[in-house]
């Protein structure tokens, strides 16, 4: 009794290789976090600003729609959520770094 089995193929070749080592040649430059931090700042002046806004109008009767208040409210309670989260992150890889010993 004769078994024929095929070769198993493998998993990647050569030529898998270098090219996955040239798309990351080719990948966008990387964004500082100090870039990101900052505009997520921004973020929650502007949302902050939008929501005061809205809420003054709202006060003196001059808001046409109060969906919008809302939508800004939510908007601004996001925007300082993903700003504290930011900084969670900053903090945590912080002290990641400082527990390395040399």
């Amino acid at each position: 009794m004769e078994v024929h089995m095929s070769p198993i193929a493998p998993l990647w070749n050569d030529d898998m290789v270098q090219e996955s080592s040239a798309a990351r040649n080719n990948e966008a430059p990387a964004i500082p976090f100090a870039d990101v931090f900052q505009s997520a700042i921004d973020s929650v002046k502007e949302t902050d600003a939008t929501k005061n806004e809205l809420q003054y109008l709202e006060a003196t009767g001059q808001l046409d729609n109060p969906a919008e208040l809302v939508i800004a409210e939510n908007q601004a309670i996001l925007s300082v959520q993903l700003l504290v989260q930011l900084r969670d992150r900053a903090l945590d890889a912080y002290s990641e770094v400082m527990r390395i010993s040399m």
